[in-house]
């Protein structure tokens, strides 16, 4: 399987300038020397009622839609999709591929006393049991950061973790365990560099630096300070007008080649390890995500579409 891509999700708004007209999903191919003009090409685009990206997998999109953010899976290259009634009342805390079965899964979490007890749940994509409940009642701890899926299992950055520590689910025996993290502030960003964990932080004392560790031994959780990049936010603003205190960014690695995507007030920006802009994209309504087959699971969901009207061709 090729390597994932980054996705950026757009609002388009309506002409009054408050409803969304659509979501565009668009992957972002970083790859050197991929010309300008191609490496936003949109794979989707999402017009349903108030609908959000909540979560990517082997090019699978799990989003959310209405006011009670009913959840649903699309396929972008096959036009493929299904709305979840079976998780109604659940809040998605990841997606993951489970390899004794082959099945993708969503690993969820419910609050809710008049559905079951409180904790996280398995669902399996493609059936027509009831999630399970895996334990965990604290779960929701994990609803504050997206997770990076390295080595088979889940890892999230805990919200105000005692210790720098990172939460991880094995994806096989589908149980929890802790994982020491470096000593950086939340919330941090996780991502894979070179074949190994990572995970990049935004200095917000400076509002100048971001700071990109590695794991040197993974079964040791042991990490090490590899990047420490200075942006030129001072020229920045005056070529691009608008400096805001909070940065969506994340970092990407690819062919070996390590570069960064910056939300800098309505632009894309992105820049190289040395902190060199190297590409700018303007957009108005945009955030970043980390990812972008045919899955035979779609016919056994119910009420399975193909070429749904309310995903606009692309």
């Amino acid at each position: 399987m090729p390597p994932a891509l980054p996705l950026i999700y757009a609002y388009n708004f309506k002409c009054d300038g408050d409803r969304v007209k659509f979501l565009d999903i668009i992957p972002f191919d970083h790859r050197v020397g991929a010309a300008t003009a191609d490496r936003l090409q949109s794979v989707a685009q999402i017009d349903l009622s108030y609908p959000g990206m909540e979560v990517s997998c082997d090019g699978l999109l799990v989003f959310s839609v209405g006011e009670n953010r009913n959840l649903s899976v699309y396929n972008p290259a096959t036009r493929q999709y299904a709305p979840l009634p079976q998780i109604a009342g659940f809040m998605l805390l990841g997606m993951y591929p489970h390899s004794p079965t082959g099945k993708y899964r969503l690993l969820l979490y419910l609050s809710d006393a008049n559905l079951g007890q409180d904790g996280s749940y398995v669902f399996s994509l493609g059936s027509d049991q009831s999630p399970r409940y895996k334990g965990y009642p604290n779960a929701f701890e994990l609803m504050f950061t997206r997770p990076i899926l390295f080595r088979g299992n889940l890892h999230w950055q805990i919200l105000e973790s005692a210790g720098n520590m990172l939460k991880v689910f094995d994806t096989t025996a589908e149980s929890f365990r802790q994982m020491r993290a470096p000593p950086l502030p939340y919330p941090a960003h996780l991502f894979e560099m070179d074949g190994m964990l990572s995970m990049s932080s935004f200095d917000e004392a400076t509002n100048t630096t971001i700071d990109i560790w590695m794991s040197q031994d993974y079964d040791n959780e042991l990490w090490a300070l590899k990047y420490r990049v200075k942006l030129p936010v001072a020229d920045l603003t005056v070529q691009f007008g608008k400096f805001v205190e909070y940065w969506n960014f994340m970092v990407t690695s690819r062919d070996g080649g390590v570069s960064m995507l910056v939300k800098f007030g309505e632009w894309l920006l992105q820049f190289d390890i040395n902190g060199k802009l190297i590409a700018s994209f303007h957009f108005a309504e945009h955030c970043l995500k980390q990812t972008l087959v045919q899955h035979t699971f779609f016919p056994m969901l119910q009420g399975y579409v193909v070429n749904n009207s309310s995903f606009i061709g692309c």
